[in-house]
């Protein structure tokens, strides 16, 4: 049953019979399981290990069938429930196993491999925007992929705009979504002259021209909030932007302290149940 299950599956002579069953009964109690309990860490962890323990008694193409089989499986759950982090962080491990067993050079595959996930997280976002882990996964790639392509410096920044572009579409379809702030925030740390080398998108920035990215941001921001005053995620923006820019230049006039303060009384406003985290950055900024 293990090639039914697989989609082309594994071979059963690389199975003795009795290890053949226990290995398909459980691999089929694992999938209705998951089906009713989705987010599961330890019905997550045996399929993991019951995989690992096939693909040891398989063949090297049998093996890599067998993970190319689970990668559909984790596409149709994915089709089910697309903010499933389990099956995201999941997915992520699967793509791991079929890196490794690759027939062709290790780095080809492994970017073979960033390139299709980076362009199913476009897939996924495209069908919900309101997908963190879709968000999330999409973050990790980004650095691997410009590393994996040894991307130019013009690679490099047209990939920055093209994600910003990309983003700030999505804070104007739907500018309450948490998730999409984070993916922004994401953005505009890798701007900071703190932020780790291997995380930069865009390298040689000065700081003219991280507060020139940052006062196109606030700019565009501004503009959400004349629509939107009661969401709290603008504010938020506005004074991660304001402390991101206070970081490079002391001295810029995109914003005031007055704006600042009250920014952050429109956030203890809207988000009182946070209070003291309000409080809190306001002594940090001295506002």
């Amino acid at each position: 049953m293990l090639d039914a299950f697989f989609a082309g599956g594994v071979e059963k002579q690389a199975f003795t019979n009795n290890s053949e069953d226990l290995l398909n009964n459980d691999l089929q109690l694992t999938f209705v399981l998951l089906r009713q309990f989705p987010k599961c860490y330890w019905i997550w962890n045996h399929r993991n290990w019951l995989l690992r323990t096939a693909e040891m008694r398989a063949s090297t193409q049998a093996g890599r069938d067998l993970w190319t089989g689970e990668l559909q499986l984790v596409n149709k759950m994915l089709h089910a429930d697309n903010r499933n982090f389990h099956a995201w962080s999941y997915r992520r491990f699967v793509v791991a196993q079929l890196e490794r067993l690759a027939p062709q050079a290790g780095n080809a595959a492994s970017q073979n491999n960033t390139v299709s996930e980076f362009e199913y997280t476009t897939k996924m976002i495209k069908s919900n925007l309101s997908n963190f882990s879709a968000w999330h996964h999409r973050s990790k790639l980004i650095p691997r992929l410009l590393a994996e392509q040894d991307a130019s410096k013009k690679a490099r920044k047209d990939l920055f705009e093209s994600e910003l572009a990309l983003i700030c579409e999505a804070i104007n379809t739907d500018p309450f979504d948490q998730s999409i702030w984070f993916y922004h925030q994401y953005l505009m740390s890798t701007l900071s002259p703190k932020c780790p080398s291997r995380d930069l998108i865009i390298l040689d920035l000065t700081n003219a021209d991280r507060q020139q990215y940052y006062e196109n941001e606030m700019r565009y921001i501004r503009e959400i909030l004349e629509d939107e005053e009661d969401c709290k995620w603008v504010y938020e923006g506005l004074l991660h932007l304001a402390c991101a820019s206070l970081e490079v230049d002391g001295g810029t006039k995109s914003f005031t302290t007055n704006e600042m303060r009250s920014w952050l009384g429109q956030l203890k406003r809207l988000d009182p149940l946070r209070q003291g985290r309000w409080e809190d950055l306001g002594k940090r900024l001295d506002i």
